[in-house]
């Protein structure tokens, strides 16, 4: 059985697009806006994109002073680039040759997805030798400047996708996003030490004001959320959302973007597959987003604040702008933005009652229910542990004892085989001693018979 209650959260998908309605997904983090819109909306006035094209009569452009401008400023950004790839504003390597390049773009076109090893085989080939001192280069630069602010250092290898991505534009889009994925994984694995949580940001005290936040809704019920979510009378085998609280946790251990955005991906599917096989029927998006709340309050995830801001500065943007990925990412967004916010009437509660809840002088009864049959279940499953444990010791026990009758048995059968030996070969030994006394006799009484006869003849002669 199910709650009909009606959902406390609802989200529709023309809002979690990005508002500046270019088809993207947007994010709070971004003020609602997709990495490209909000990147272009930041940047100094000096340097904003400007439309320049001819109007509809044919007149030129009237802001050639601000085009020169701009077109000095791309100049020098592209020497900057240039400088942290080839290490120097003007690159002295020769040229490479079409036959060499045309064997490294087969190599990368032959490249299986999600072979991470043979790209990084292809990468350290001859023919790849100038991508591969490009990275380098690259991670070099980055590792002398980590001290950078940490928006310059997100610019950088933003900057470096994109000049690594025009290498390979004759390819199809969908080769493209998969080697720079590699791409990615390879960069980022490298710098994460250095990026990730950078003393240049906020990102640590955010962290734990989120997990302080978190620990503190400790009491929220599936109910109070609207989770669809068995009810009390319903036999459920531990919680159905497990999977995706263990999903989500092991954010933190993945170093690469893409890997961490997996996590969120794969706690995503677990939560729409949990919906799916409880309710019998396909999980809507409202259904989804608060499940998703009720999985972060609790799995209460580890540098949660820093793992999202860590994705958004330096993954891919199309990971997070589009797809199946983008939309779980900005859900996870809407989530956190949600609980930091969260208070009575999104809950249905009155002020009176959620501050109650918050002081810890309420509790759910559900909430003491649930404890109490955590409780209860914990006990049951510890005597069941020792009975097994007792089961074990008296099978062992039992084990012991039928060896040890079997090694006796064996060590009385082994003497008695023994003395039967002994005994045969003493009664041999005594019937041989006594067939030859007999013998003996024998042949002396047979001698006095053979001697008697000439005793007699040579008693007659004399």
């Amino acid at each position: 059985m199910w709650t009909d209650k009606q959902r406390g959260i609802r989200v529709s998908q023309e809002e979690l697009l990005c508002k500046n309605a270019c088809g993207y997904y947007g994010n709070p983090a971004w003020k609602g806006f997709c990495s490209k819109c909000w990147r272009e909306r930041s940047r100094p006035p000096g340097s904003q994109t400007q439309d320049t094209r001819p109007s509809s009569d044919g007149a030129p452009p009237t802001f050639s002073k601000f085009e020169e401008k701009k077109n000095i400023e791309k100049g020098r950004r592209i020497s900057t680039v240039r400088r942290l790839f080839w290490g120097s504003a003007s690159p002295s390597k020769p040229q490479e040759t079409s036959e060499s390049h045309t064997k490294m773009l087969k190599a990368y076109e032959s490249l299986e997805p999600g072979d991470f090893t043979g790209f990084l085989k292809i990468l350290r080939s001859p023919s790849s030798q100038r991508l591969q001192s490009r990275c380098t280069a690259f991670l070099n630069t980055m590792e002398a400047y980590h001290n950078l602010q940490i928006q310059k250092q997100s610019d950088l290898v933003q900057d470096f996708y994109q000049s690594f991505a025009e290498y390979f534009r004759s390819f199809p889009e969908s080769q493209v996003t998969q080697i720079m994925e590699h791409v990615e994984k390879l960069i980022m694995t490298r710098l994460h030490k250095w990026v990730f949580c950078h003393d240049s940001c906020d990102d640590e005290q955010k962290d734990l004001a989120l997990q302080r936040r978190i620990r503190s809704l400790n009491w929220v019920t599936p109910q109070m959320l609207s989770v669809p979510f068995p009810d009390e009378d319903t036999p459920v085998t531990g919680d159905p959302f497990l999977p995706a609280i263990t999903a989500i946790i092991e954010m933190d251990a993945k170093r690469a973007p893409q890997d961490k955005l997996a996590c969120v991906s794969k706690c995503s599917q677990h939560i729409f597959e949990a919906l799916s096989t409880s309710n019998n029927e396909p999980a809507n998006a409202d259904d989804f987003l608060t499940s998703l709340v009720y999985v972060v309050l609790k799995a209460n995830p580890p540098r949660l604040h820093s793992n999202m801001q860590y994705m958004i500065r330096f993954g891919l943007p199309h990971s997070l702008m589009a797809g199946e990925s983008g939309y779980y990412f900005t859900n996870l967004s809407c989530a956190v933005a949600f609980i930091e916010k969260l208070d009575g009437p999104a809950l249905n509660l009155s002020p009176e009652q959620f501050d109650g809840y918050m002081r810890g002088q309420r509790a759910p009864a559900t909430l003491r229910r649930q404890q109490k049959a955590n409780n209860t279940q914990k006990l049951l499953e510890e005597l069941q542990g020792r009975q097994e444990k007792l089961h074990q010791g008296v099978n062992a026990l039992n084990m012991q004892l039928q060896k040890w009758g079997e090694v006796v048995n064996s060590q009385l059968d082994e003497i008695t085989r023994q003395f039967d030996k002994v005994q045969k070969v003493i009664t041999a030994q005594m019937e041989a001693s006594e067939v030859g006394t007999s013998s003996a006799e024998d042949g002396s009484q047979q001698k006095e018979e053979e001697q008697q006869p000439e005793c007699e003849a040579l008693k007659e002669t004399v």
